[in-house]
């Protein structure tokens, strides 16, 4: 079974597939998160902060009505590394354990949590309480087997990707600032290029 977005809304095809979709998730809340890492980027990259917001509209469109969708933005401008501070993922969580959430909306499920210990609190809360989360990839239940899987692998790499990105500083050597604002970028000979 497959739900047709409103008009003017544009939504991807996967994000609209209502197969794992109950009356009883539907019978409880839409909680769309929101999160970009720093007031920089809330700053600079609006079009993601927009069509995070936008996410309200697919919640409707997949079956809620509008008056069941929740934002939570209060951690906009904070890293996902942890929760301390993020009053908002805190709450989500609570709401999840409490059984008020049908399904967690997110742009990509790693703006939840760039740890493995807060993404797989939430994984478990969610597989227990049947709470579906859905990112532009499609919607996952994370009680079912293949999906946890899949869940569980995309919060590892956002894991890897988080501390590959901020180990990467100006103190290693395989990556320098230059005077003109660009970085060089040493390679190790026989790693993905030939000497």
């Amino acid at each position: 079974m497959r739900d047709t977005a409103q008009p003017g809304v544009s939504t991807p095809a996967l994000l609209l597939t209502t197969d794992k979709i109950t009356f009883s998730h539907r019978s409880r809340d839409a909680y769309v998160y929101v999160r970009q890492s720093t007031p920089t980027q809330m700053v600079q990259h609006t079009e993601s902060l927009a069509r995070q917001y936008e996410l309200r509209e697919r919640a409707v469109a997949m079956g809620w009505n509008a008056h069941q969708v929740v934002v939570i933005d209060a951690d906009l401008g904070r890293s996902g590394a942890q929760t301390d501070g993020r009053l908002g993922f805190k709450e989500l969580v609570a709401d999840v354990g409490l059984g008020k959430v049908g399904i967690v909306l997110g742009i990509e499920v790693s703006r939840l949590a760039r740890n493995n210990a807060d993404w797989y609190q939430l994984l478990d809360l969610c597989a227990i309480t049947d709470t579906l989360i859905a990112d532009a990839d499609g919607v996952y239940h994370p009680a079912d087997f293949n999906d946890r899987l899949v869940l569980g692998l995309k919060g590892t790499m956002s894991e890897a990707l988080w501390r590959i990105r901020h180990k990467a500083s100006y103190a290693d050597p395989t990556v320098m600032p230059t005077g003109s604002g660009g970085l060089v970028v040493a390679s190790v000979v026989g790693v993905g290029c030939s000497a």
